[in-house]
């Protein structure tokens, strides 16, 4: 296995299916020493969480939610 110049690999097929790494899965790497693990991580919504964490509160606009969605659609 090579690693590509933006630092991906590949996980081979049927590794990624002995440990359900399904497409989206969050893993997480950990460092041993010379070696490298890779495991799913604890909590699949990590990253998400953290996301709308930041947003939140973050929006300028003084309209409802069905308000903004009516001013799309026109």
């Amino acid at each position: 296995m090579r690693i590509t110049s933006k630092g991906q690999v590949t996980i081979p097929q049927n590794v990624r299916e002995q440990m359900g790494f399904l497409a989206n899965t969050e893993v997480e790497f950990f460092v041993s020493g010379n070696k490298v693990f890779i495991q799913k991580a604890e909590s699949d919504e990590g990253r998400g969480k953290d996301l709308i964490a930041c947003m939140k509160g973050k929006g300028t606009v003084a309209l409802r939610t069905d308000e903004i969605l009516a001013m799309t659609r026109e």
